[in-house]
């Protein structure tokens, strides 16, 4: 697995004012980590992300299965061995109201959930104002192991990825911040 992805804290910084959906992820140092760049106006989205800015070396890969679909599913696989490393599906009805997401297996198989931690807090974002920071837990069973937290910033879109309390490394770090890409991507486009 490459070395970006065995931190346990990540700041992701989404480009706001461009013609592409750009992502970087930083490590705890403040050192760029992760590249991704996310092409607009597609109808399938397809998110590659790369070792660093130059784009040379693809490292994971983030696919939706069909073109529009409210509960759509997106199969991230690791570019360095072609394998699939899990999938995240959304929840279409119930992601009216709280954002919430599956998280699967490489076998499509159920292996935990990614959800806004606060029902009031998302429909104050939803029906009345989009300056409400989101902050999203990731659980396996009954054990919380990510937190994903959006700082408050009107101007900047950053999240805070947290896989601290994961100390047996259960989640892949791959699909935690593949799930954190999909937020920002697809969930950032709805505040």
């Amino acid at each position: 697995m490459d070395f970006a992805f065995t931190f346990d804290r990540y700041l992701l910084k989404r480009q706001v004012f461009a013609l592409t959906g750009k992502f970087r992820f930083f490590d705890p140092n403040g050192q760029l980590v992760l590249f991704s760049e996310q092409k607009m106006f597609r109808l399938r989205e397809d998110i590659r992300v790369y070792a660093d800015e130059t784009k040379s070396r693809e490292v994971l890969m983030i696919k939706a299965r069909q073109i529009i679909d409210f509960s759509a599913a997106f199969d991230v696989v690791d570019s360095t061995t072609g394998q699939k490393v899990g999938a995240l599906r959304r929840k279409g009805m119930a992601s009216l109201l709280r954002d919430e997401w599956d998280i699967l297996d490489a076998a499509d198989q159920p292996l935990g959930r990614l959800f806004e931690d606060s029902m009031g807090l998302a429909l104050l974002r939803r029906f009345l104002t989009g300056l409400i920071p989101q902050n999203y837990d990731i659980t396996l069973g009954q054990e919380r192991v990510a937190d994903l937290k959006q700082p408050f910033n009107p101007f900047m879109y950053q999240m805070q990825i947290d896989f601290s309390m994961d100390t047996n490394r259960r989640l892949d770090r791959r699909l935690g911040l593949a799930a954190a890409i999909l937020l920002a991507a697809i969930e950032g486009r709805q505040s």
